[in-house]
């Protein structure tokens, strides 16, 4: 698939700074940052669906120093 974005033109200096120091092209580097940015992104909402499941489910937490009480930490 073929997206188009518009880089500001700070972004498309960085961008061509980064593939003349290493000799890669900037499809590799956008790909590699969506990758990246994707992955946060998962990971957040994971974290918030985890979260949301567990302030509805009426579960109680417990201190860190309770736990580690508990199993002779």
């Amino acid at each position: 698939m073929t997206i188009s974005i518009r880089l500001t033109p700070d972004e498309e200096n960085r961008l061509d700074e980064l593939t003349s120091r290493t000799g890669r092209s900037r499809s590799f580097y956008v790909r590699q940052a969506l990758r990246e940015h994707l992955d946060d992104l998962d990971d957040a909402y994971a974290a918030d669906t985890s979260l949301d499941a567990f302030e509805t489910s009426g579960r109680k937490s417990r201190p860190l120093s309770a736990v580690k009480a508990k199993l002779g930490l």
